[in-house]
């Protein structure tokens, strides 16, 4: 099993930031690489689309408002690899009220001719881009 994990520091309360990111529908609202997100199952399954026409499709498996993260697996993509699992978190940070961290990462299973570091870079991209859209919306 390989994983990941990216951190990023924005300018904004932890709750202003959960507020834009803590829905599980809320992806387009931060983040351009999805233009589209349908909630299913009572809002517990996301379908999304990314700009090349590809269908994402997640399954809430945790949500925690008051500690601020929710956790997800994979149904359906088109990346390689099974067993995804990830977590998108918001943190205060000590002494800066008006700061947050935002941490976002994944386990995951190589599939295929896959290996565990290809699958790693792509997380890792994905993530750290996502967290550098998600500065550049708050600004």
């Amino acid at each position: 099993m390989a994983s990941t994990s990216v951190s990023r520091t924005v300018s904004a309360s932890p709750a202003r930031v959960w507020q834009l990111i803590g829905g599980f529908g809320s992806l387009p609202d931060w983040l351009p690489y999805i233009s589209d997100s349908d909630l299913v199952e009572g809002g517990r399954v996301r379908r999304l689309k990314n700009p090349d026409d590809d269908v994402i499709i997640e399954r809430l498996v945790e949500f925690n408002d008051v500690e601020r993260h929710y956790s997800y697996t994979i149904l359906e993509a088109p990346f390689p690899v099974v067993g995804y699992l990830s977590t998108l978190r918001v943190h205060g940070v000590s002494g800066a009220p008006d700061s947050a961290e935002v941490q976002w990462s994944g386990r995951f299973t190589p599939e295929g001719k896959a290996t565990d570091g290809e699958v790693i870079a792509l997380f890792t991209e994905i993530y750290r881009d996502g967290l550098e859209a998600l500065h550049n919306t708050i600004g």
